[in-house]
């Protein structure tokens, strides 16, 4: 009988032992979860910042007119077509660059990021602006992250009626 109660005895020693690892390796999991969220959390969030930093150069030329600064954010093989009061244009990054510095610049221009979505290292924008010389756009940019950079892949745009 006294063996009995003392293999009884091991037996909860080794069983109370493996629930306690088992419970261990469940609050690390729990813990390497929460912490694998918070960083695809915030990886996310940085993705969103950086991809407005990688339209800033953009929307900034806008008020400089500084077509140099424009082209700096697209990629060397990006497209732009839109429409101004209803005339298409359809451009390389390059002669939209020197359409901006024609232009010249606008002071009085006001822009919004409106939204921003993304997938991996694609993105999607729209941006508003208004008064840009004396015109309302609507902007909407397809980015890509190629070696940790965002920059912008193609646009399309329309202009609203003159302000």
């Amino acid at each position: 009988m006294k063996k009995v109660l003392n293999l009884l005895a091991m037996s909860i020693i080794i069983f109370s032992s493996n629930a306690q690892n088992v419970q261990s390796k469940m609050n690390n999991n729990l813990k390497t979860e929460k912490m694998d969220k918070e960083n695809t959390e915030l990886q996310s969030f940085n993705d969103y910042k950086n991809v407005e930093k990688a339209l800033e150069p953009y929307i900034k030329s806008a008020k400089s007119g500084d077509g140099k600064l424009s082209r700096s954010a697209f990629y060397n093989h990006a497209h732009i077509i839109g429409s101004i009061e209803g005339q298409v244009y359809n451009m390389t990054a390059d002669e939209f660059g020197g359409a901006v510095s024609e232009s010249g610049p606008s002071e009085n221009v006001q822009s919004h990021i409106a939204w921003i979505d993304i997938s991996g290292p694609a993105a999607a924008a729209k941006v508003e602006f208004y008064d840009w010389n004396g015109f309302r756009f609507t902007d909407f940019f397809v980015l890509f992250k190629k070696d940790g950079e965002w920059k912008i892949s193609g646009k399309v745009y329309d202009s609203h009626n003159k302000n």
